[in-house]
């Protein structure tokens, strides 16, 4: 390579040092060296292609990270004070200054301001990484399509000069914590390739069912399990189809009550809109509210968004089997209260209704709030510790011990206050 002249070193490092400890730092220097060595820089640098390829990050999102981690000097050479700096914000940084970086990260043209268009190109080299080996089986039928539900999601500002559409960093925050699959995806980028958190859950389902038929597209589930914990995002059973298994609450119920593991409900509606809530308690006949804190409900299409438990209520599930109250409708839903709940499925499987609902902090879901279903899907969650081929002891523990869990699990990648 010659002689070539080092960067100069970069204020941060010290600090970004201090956060690992000896053996991590020890372990840094193992990686930098090996893959300078394959760099054949004489040991001083890593080349981008050898970073894109251990990384496993490629084309503009993987050009942009290199930029992003070299500190945009465009020599092409990334240090080891780079790596420590790039590292010790993914791996030891807060939650605030991970989104920075990410954000920044999504600003394509590296102007300092993010637009609809830089978020545009971001999502599609994604989903080209994502579901490569899937496109002819598209959600929608085209990537535009299918990237407009990640997009309509963010609330973008009009440029002073109403030349774009920008994404401050405040909104860009609620937009991850809206879009948990994506925030997922983005902060786990600086992990060994093959390691992308970017699993799609195996949809199983009978051979004889077209998956044409289904309203579960591989995208939708990606999206979802963006909320799950790994264990969860394994392998998802559908139970239950409406076109398959016919317009019957006992058949549905059937279908679910002698499961314990967490479903997902999945309703797409005459009019085109696709929504449902993930249940993580099993179905069962009761009189009130009942659930704990790691449901929540989304919405597929025309926009893709998760809406988590926001601790105003416990009017997390519900589950109404032949009572005669009129306080009490018969049927399944999520969040609100009775009569007025934020997903509700009514006995008859043919009407229900969705409204505004401060339990998950979720819109109306439909275009009016009552609805009509056109597809219903029920989906059980094959973790690893149980089958949903019947009852089995499903996920282990209490309540508080498997949502501290999955709070510990969230805050690995700073995700458990993205709600908040």
């Amino acid at each position: 390579m010659g002689n070539v002249q080092s960067p100069p070193s970069d204020p941060r490092f010290p600090t970004a040092r201090r956060a690992f400890t000896k053996q991590e730092l020890d372990d840094l220097r193992s990686l930098f060296g090996s893959l300078a060595s394959q760099s054949r820089s004489n040991s001083k640098f890593i080349s981008q292609s050898v970073f894109q390829d251990y990384f496993g990050i490629r084309g503009v999102l993987g050009d942009r990270m290199f930029d992003l981690v070299t500190n945009e000097r465009k020599d092409g050479m990334l240090t080891f004070e780079d790596l420590v700096i790039a590292k010790g914000i993914y791996e030891k940084g807060s939650r605030e200054e991970i989104e920075e970086y990410i954000y920044q990260l999504c600003n394509v043209t590296a102007d300092g301001i993010l637009t609809r268009s830089d978020l545009q190109i971001i999502l599609a080299s994604m989903m080209e990484t994502i579901f490569a080996s899937d496109r002819a089986e598209s959600c929608l039928g085209s990537d535009d399509v299918n990237l407009d539900i990640f997009l309509d999601t963010a609330t973008f500002e009009n440029e002073l000069d109403g030349s774009s559409k920008i994404l401050t960093f405040v909104e860009f925050k609620k937009w991850c914590g809206l879009v948990p699959s994506v925030r997922k995806f983005l902060g786990s980028l600086l992990m060994p390739s093959g390691r992308l958190d970017f699993h799609v859950p195996r949809l199983q389902y009978p051979e004889a069912l077209s998956s044409n038929m289904l309203t579960l597209k591989k995208e939708f589930a990606w999206h979802i399990g963006g909320a799950l914990s790994q264990h969860e995002v394994e392998e998802w059973k559908l139970l239950y189809h409406s076109a398959v298994h016919g317009l019957s609450f006992n058949t549905f119920l059937a279908s679910l009550l002698n499961r314990d593991g967490p479903t997902l409900l999945v309703i797409k509606d005459k009019e085109d809109c696709i929504y449902g809530g993930y249940a993580s308690q099993p179905w069962d006949k009761h009189s009130t509210f009942y659930g704990d804190m790691k449901s929540f409900m989304f919405s597929l299409y025309p926009k893709a968004s998760i809406f988590r438990p926001t601790g105003k209520n416990s009017n997390i599930q519900w589950c109404a089997v032949n009572f005669s109250s009129d306080s009490i409708p018969n049927g399944i839903g999520f969040g609100g209260k009775s009569n007025h709940l934020g997903l509700f499925i009514s006995a008859s499987l043919e009407e229900g209704h969705t409204y505004t609902c401060t339990t998950f902090d979720s819109p109306c879901l439909s275009k009016t709030n009552r609805i009509q279903p056109e597809v219903i899907e029920c989906w059980g969650i094959v973790t690893k510790t149980g089958s949903q081929d019947g009852p089995s002891d499903g996920v282990k523990g209490t309540v508080l011990e498997r949502f501290k869990e999955d709070r510990n699990m969230l805050n690995m990648v700073g995700l458990a206050n993205s709600s908040e």
